[in-house]
C-alpha cells in the first residue's frame, strides 16, 4: 500500500502488484492475499455503449477473469424504489472454470451498465433474484444458497446479503431433488407470484409456481402440487435434455407471459391466464 497514492485507478494498482507479485521471495499467504486483490478489482466495472448504437448491437461479453468463461442466468427486473426512481437490475452468475461469482449488473438507460459482484453468506450459489421493490424499507431476494431449498432474505444495500431464512423445501416429487426460483418476484394484488423451477428423477426440470404475502414474502399463499410446465416428448433432447428453465416473466394484459428454455437448444414461451393461475394457487394449500 506504500507504493499507492491516495487515490489511484485501475492501471496504478495492477503495476502495483505485479511488481510485488514479481518477487521471487514472496510468501504464498501475501501472493494469495495480492492475487485476491486483483480478483476482486477485476470484479468492479463499468460498461458504455455508444448513443448511436441499435439496441441489438448493445452485447455484453464476459470481461473480467472472474467470468472468463461465462456470464450465466441472468434474472432482469425493473426496480422501483421508495422515491419512485426506477432502474434495471439483473443478478447474474460469473463462472471462470472452476468456481462462480453471483454478480450484480444495472443500468438506468441500457447506455451504461455497472457491474458489482455480491458479497455475504446470502450471496453463495446459484439462483439470486430481486424483488422489484423494496419491502419495509429493504432490499428483499430469493436465493439457494444451499442447492436445495429456497431462501429468503432482507438488506440495507443491493450487493451485501447475509441472515437468509427457508422460504421453500422440496415437497413434490416433481421438485424433490431441489427447487429455486425462475427469475424475480411479480406484483399481483393477491400476493407476490414466484415462478419456480424443480428437479425430480432423471433430472427432469419442471416450472412450477407460488404465491406469497405481498408485506411479508416469507408466508406461503398457495403452492401448484403439479408443475406448470414440464418437458414434452420433443423437448428432451439436447445439450442439457430433460429441461425446462426460465429466468424471468412478466403480467401483461392479465395474462403471464413466460419465456423459457428447452433443453438449452432453444427458447420459447408460454401464456398463462392470470385470474386462473392465481385461483388455482390460493385453493392449493
Amino acid at each position: 500500500m506504500q507504493d499507492l497514492p491516495d487515490e489511484f485507478e485501475y492501471a496504478v494498482l495492477k503495476s502495483v502488484v505485479n511488481k510485488a507479485l514479481g518477487d521471487p521471495m514472496i510468501r504464498q499467504e501475501r501472493r494469495t492475499a495480492l492475487e485476491e486483490v486483483m480478483w476482486l478489482a477485476d470484479s468492479f466495472y463499468d460498461l458504455q455503449f455508444k448513443h448511436d448504437s441499435d439496441i441489438t448491437e448493445r452485447v455484453i461479453f464476459p470481461i473480467s477473469d472472474s467470468e472468463s468463461r461465462g456470464i450465466e442466468d441472468a434474472r432482469f427486473v425493473r426496480f422501483v424504489d421508495d422515491d419512485k426512481s426506477d432502474k434495471v437490475m439483473a443478478t447474474y452468475t460469473a463462472y471462470n472454470g472452476h468456481v462462480i461469482l453471483p454478480k450484480l449488473i444495472s443500468t438506468e438507460d441500457f447506455y451504461t451498465f455497472r457491474v458489482m459482484p455480491l458479497y455475504g453468506i446470502g450471496a453463495q450459489n446459484k439462483n439470486l433474484a430481486l424483488f422489484p421493490r423494496k419491502i419495509k424499507g429493504k432490499y428483499a431476494m430469493l436465493s439457494r444458497i444451499d442447492g436445495v431449498n429456497n431462501y429468503l432474505m432482507y438488506s440495507e444495500r443491493p450487493t451485501q446479503w447475509n441472515d437468509p431464512v427457508i422460504l421453500q423445501e422440496p415437497r413434490y416429487t416433481w421438485e424433490f431433488t431441489q427447487i429455486g426460483n425462475c427469475g424475480s418476484p411479480l406484483w399481483t394484488e393477491e400476493g407476490w407470484l414466484v415462478i419456480t423451477h424443480g428437479v425430480g428423477a432423471m433430472r427432469r426440470y419442471c416450472i412450477g409456481a407460488s404465491l406469497f404475502d405481498l408485506d411479508d414474502p416469507s408466508k406461503e399463499i398457495g403452492r401448484l402440487k403439479e408443475p406448470l410446465l414440464s418437458p414434452q416428448e420433443d423437448e428432451r433432447e439436447g445439450y442439457v435434455p430433460n429441461v425446462v428453465y426460465s429466468c424471468g416473466s412478466i403480467i401483461h394484459n392479465n395474462s403471464l407471459i413466460l419465456p423459457y428454455a428447452v433443453s438449452d437448444y432453444s427458447s420459447t414461451y408460454g401464456v398463462v391466464d392470470l385470474v386462473e393461475l392465481i385461483e388455482a394457487l390460493k385453493k392449493s394449500q
